[in-house]
């Protein structure tokens, strides 16, 4: 039986419509996916775990990397560096700030960017204090298309640029609301939406609800062809609603979310393109020009279904006419220096590796919470620790391959054709068994360097977990240290000049925030325990924020 969604007319119908036989070529593409990432992340995982032990490490820490997780963190490691290496480049702006019917608005001079102090003087100084002319005015209509439905890469972009939910906790939630046949399979490759779901049926279904009843009613009256993406997947269609609405009291405050997200992206795929108009005066200042943008919707269409997710840009500006002067309030030369890249974070990170091809749709997500649980990454916007770097160092330096992108995508290649039928699943995994060898072998004659490198990195990473920051009595370092009977706690670097000391709970990661409490003064951190909902605090226990804790 194939299907995708777990209601009960999908199901009814996937078993009237069996299939003769499993499809053998999409099973064995899955085996092949299963075997080549078990030798891949076992064996490296053992090679990396080893050679940190090889270099003086006392005690046992896991070092885990992969076929997609290597690549994956060598990426992120080349932000880092495009980042850290960046050198700003001095540029100024020039901004009018005038005046229309009572109104404030700013106009920008034509070069966005002026390399040269003595340019931007020039102008500045030939400018200033001087009114605009209004040279032209140009307005233009465009359609702005609907989107196509929701695969699962965007998905967990969208989810995570509106809620900050992480690519696995969006794809967790999505399973369960797929389980109980609300929305369909969330792992799908595809942008596509074919007529065999039954368009008229979900989208009369979802009218049933009251925010979405005045777009189920408008869309019903004219002939139904969703917006579709260039992506297609061979297994599944994209994400949609189904025609089995849920009572939403009965869904907790992160499914209605993902539920409300998915039901309208699903609507707005059928929505009409939305008009929008820009409207550009060109402004004469000494014979400069400045322009004043414009922005305005004309027809909504499909943004008004998806409006809580979208930000409409309006500036809507008063009626001028040619040759009309308008009134210079100030003239502002703006220092300004380029920005580095910015780094990623967990929604454009999924979208890139999808780019990149490095995994898949139903992969990606626990690629980079592997890389949070080992503590190669930090932050919301992705930072690479020390451990992290050291990994991608030795690696680079020793045995390249292991986070060859070039490599990774060849076997991708490879289970492809598994899937197409064109390679058999032995032949795939012997070759992947002889490249695994050939990388192994070279690793052991390096295990001894790779190791001293690693512990490196580790001791640099420990001691800057343990960092939480500056002691509010001695302006000393805060740090997490152990006890003799073996419970962590917060102790000052200054001791035993100073005795200042804070509990930590029990059984739980501590993670530093870099903030402090406007109460008592203390670091803040966010304590993270397994299985339960991560929380903020500051250290100290009797802070007026947690008057009221354990009663």
């Amino acid at each position: 039986m194939k299907f995708s969604t777990l209601t009960k007319d999908d199901l009814l119908e996937s078993y009237r419509n069996m299939s003769d036989s499993i499809m053998f070529p999409m099973a064995h593409a899955g085996l092949t996916r299963h075997e080549l990432d078990a030798l891949w992340g076992f064996n490296l995982t053992m090679a990396l775990t080893h050679a940190l032990k090889a270099g003086g490490l006392k005690g046992f820490t896991i070092l885990s990397t992969g076929r997609v997780q290597g690549p994956t963190l060598n990426l992120l490691m080349e932000r880092e560096l495009e980042i850290r290496n960046f050198k700003p480049t001095p540029f100024w702006k020039l901004e009018l700030h005038i005046s229309i019917n009572g109104q404030h608005f700013v106009a920008n001079f034509e070069k966005e960017k002026i390399w040269e102090k003595k340019e931007a003087e020039k102008t500045f100084n030939k400018c200033k204090g001087k009114d605009a002319v209004v040279k032209n005015i140009e307005k233009k209509q465009y359609e702005q298309a609907p989107p196509p439905p929701f695969n699962t890469t965007d998905l967990q972009s969208e989810s995570y640029a509106q809620f900050k939910f992480s690519p696995t906790q969006t794809l967790s939630i999505a399973e369960s609301l797929y389980q109980a046949g609300y929305i369909s399979y969330p792992r799908s490759s595809s942008q596509k939406l074919p007529p065999s779901i039954g368009y008229e049926k979900i989208i009369g279904a979802l009218g049933k609800f009251a925010d979405y009843r005045k777009f189920s009613q408008s869309l019903l009256k004219r002939p139904l062809r969703p917006a579709e993406g260039a992506r297609d997947d061979p297994a599944h269609p994209a994400v949609y609603a189904t025609h089995e609405v849920p009572d939403l009291k009965r869904l907790n405050a992160q499914q209605r979310k993902i539920y409300d997200l998915v039901v309208r992206r699903t609507l707005a795929a059928f929505g009409e393109a939305a008009t929008r108009e820009t409207n550009v005066v060109t402004l004469d200042v000494s014979g400069n020009k400045f322009f004043l943008v414009g922005k305005r919707t004309i027809e909504a269409g499909w943004t008004e279904i998806y409006e809580p997710y979208i930000s409409r840009d309006e500036i809507i500006l008063p009626e001028v006419k040619i040759g009309e002067m308008l009134k210079a309030d100030k003239l502002d030369m703006l220092a300004k220096e380029t920005k580095p890249p910015e780094r990623y974070s967990q929604g454009s990170i999924v979208k890139e590796l999808e780019k990149r091809n490095l995994g898949t749709k139903a992969t990606r997500a626990y690629i980079l919470q592997t890389l949070y649980d080992r503590g190669y990454v930090t932050g919301k916007t992705i930072q690479v620790t020390k451990l992290g770097e050291a990994v991608v160092n030795a690696l680079k330096e020793n045995c390249p391959k292991i986070i060859s992108e070039e490599l990774t995508r060849h076997f991708e290649d490879e289970i492809n054709q598994v899937y197409n039928g064109e390679k058999g699943r032995e032949t795939v995994v012997e070759e992947a068994k002889k490249v695994l060898t050939g990388i192994l072998e070279e690793f052991k004659k390096n295990e001894l360097g790779i190791g001293k490198k690693l512990l490196e990195g580790f001791v640099q990473a420990r001691e800057e977990a343990g960092r939480l920051g500056t002691c509010p009595k001695c302006s000393s370092e805060l740090r997490i240290m152990k006890s003799r009977n073996g419970n962590f706690f917060v102790g000052c670097k200054g001791y035993p000049n100073c005795t200042n000391a804070y509990p930590l709970p029990r059984m739980a990661k501590i993670v530093p925030l870099g903030k402090v409490c406007k109460d008592c003064g203390t670091p803040r951190i966010q304590v993270i325990r397994r299985g339960k909902r991560p929380f903020r605090m500051c250290l100290d226990p009797k802070c007026p924020t947690k008057a009221g804790w354990g009663k």
